[in-house]
């Protein structure tokens, strides 16, 4: 709508990744150097963590593009796979044959021929696991072992991880801990400075036929870069959001209206301008309160003066009267006072409910009477038990409480809940339903879990 206005050929802020646009600023060209030469060098299992929007994907598709030919590359965009199916997944991805009712050891085998076969032609197979963090345990531990599969010198199969920080929460259980151990390099994507936003908004533009001067000003870059919180999907959105607000008013450069105007216009952005209201708020009432608060002391001690100071009353006849000050007379201690008898003293309430530890039991039982291949939603997890007990109240103005199921591991040696959400006969019901959750759960990227896979991983499964 606005290319032809800001002298632009393309969109310049997709947040489709594009590797025509990848922007080597802010340590992304560094880290994308260091990834092709640990995967060239074949170094075991590889991890990339980074937040939601900060480029991992783009990182992916710039390997997939860079990598020579003789690196066969596998591409999981679905984390939610389940333990017995991750092998079954990556010799179908490789377009291995092997009869449809083939145990894991016949398919394990076929694999492991495929894998040889390449090496001896001195070739290398990757797989790119996307938003591993919301990949079961079980099935990380699973890729773990596929990747004891070597020679006397090289690894045959080479695995990178891309997730977002509950990753490293994940890699941090105990019974998984040999994953850990294996992962021989570790990247991170962290979010852009001030400076590199500018220089990334620049970038896209000459990436897009622009050739003019910069179209966002200084506090319009730094009003991006505070609401994105340096997150490269956020900076795109408020971006084109911005130039669109400039283009309807007829301006040839991006101004901190335009940048406000596309703030309320975003989903985080209106969310960051209510948190910011709320501080407001909050600051105004404190700081009328302590207004308040010293207005009255002021006249407390305005009013003890002019007590102090008061002449004595002098009655008619000429007798003193007394100090009014001395007819107010303080409780001594052995003085008992009396609550008034109309004031209602509301009974105590337990504020710690047990539903918590309902659905813990309930979920025991649903455990054990459902089979293994019964299919649940992933919807959220917590380590303090007093911020779960807050979340549950909220899940159940949102959800069926009788269908929230909660169960708990152990993460460093502290518990680590786990909350589901239904009870579903095979995938697709499930996928059906993660589609009718309400949006503030969708937007936490909700995962499908086996029940065989929380078995496995809470240990209960013989």
């Amino acid at each position: 709508m606005y290319y032809t206005h800001f002298g632009l050929k393309e969109h310049p802020f997709k947040i489709t990744p594009n590797t025509d646009f990848f922007f080597t600023g802010g340590n992304r060209g560094a880290v994308l150097d260091a990834l092709l030469y640990a995967i060239k060098n074949g170094e075991g299992i590889i991890k990339v963590v980074g937040e939601v929007g900060s480029g991992k994907t783009m990182i992916c598709r710039m390997l997939q593009t860079l990598l020579t030919e003789n690196i066969e590359t596998i591409y999981l965009a679905n984390p939610s796979i389940a333990p017995e199916d991750i092998l079954y997944v990556i010799a179908s991805e490789l377009q291995l044959k092997f009869p449809k009712n083939a145990d894991r050891i016949h398919v394990m085998q076929v694999l492991q021929k495929y894998l040889v076969d390449k090496h001896s032609e001195r070739k290398q197979v990757v797989v790119f696991v996307e938003e591993a963090q919301g990949m079961p345990l079980g099935t990380l531990e699973e890729i773990r072992l596929l990747s004891n599969l070597e020679t006397t010198h090289d690894k045959l199969l080479q695995i990178v991880l891309f997730g977002q920080p509950e990753l490293d929460v994940n890699l941090n259980v105990p019974h998984i801990r040999q994953l850990k151990e294996r992962i021989t390099h570790s990247f991170n994507l962290g979010p852009l400075d001030m400076k590199s936003v500018g220089e990334y908004l620049i970038f896209r533009l000459r990436a897009s036929g622009y050739f003019g001067p910069h179209l966002f000003t200084d506090n319009s870059i730094k009003l991006i870069s505070k609401s994105a919180e340096g997150l490269v999907r956020r900076i795109n959105i408020l971006a084109d959001k911005s130039l669109l607000a400039a283009f309807s008013e007829n301006a040839y450069q991006v101004l901190p209206k335009h940048v406000k105007a596309a703030i309320r216009d975003c989903e985080f952005g209106v969310q960051q301008l209510k948190v910011q209201f709320r501080i407001r708020l909050i600051t105004s009432i404190i700081i009328i309160i302590l207004l308040s608060l010293g207005m009255l002391y002021g006249l407390d001690q305005s009013h003890k003066v002019k007590l102090e100071n008061k002449p004595a009353n002098i009655s008619s006849n000429g007798s003193a009267l007394g100090n009014p000050a001395k007819l107010i007379q303080p409780i001594s201690p052995t003085q008992s006072v009396v609550a008034p008898t109309n004031v209602n003293v509301p009974p105590k309430e337990n504020v710690k409910n047990d539903v918590l530890s309902k659905r813990i039991i309930e979920t025991q039982a649903w455990l054990k009477g459902n089979p293994e291949t019964t299919v649940s939603i992933q919807i959220l997890g917590a380590t303090d038990e007093e911020q779960l007990r807050k979340q549950l109240e909220f899940l159940s103005s949102q959800l069926e409480l009788d269908n929230l199921y909660i169960y708990r591991t152990q993460v460093n040696a502290k518990p680590f809940f786990t909350v589901l959400y239904g009870s579903y006969p095979n995938r697709i019901e499930a996928a059906q339903a993660i589609a009718r959750l309400p949006n503030i759960l969708k937007s936490n990227n909700p995962q499908l879990r086996t029940i065989g896979g929380v078995l496995k991983e809470t240990n209960q499964l013989q």
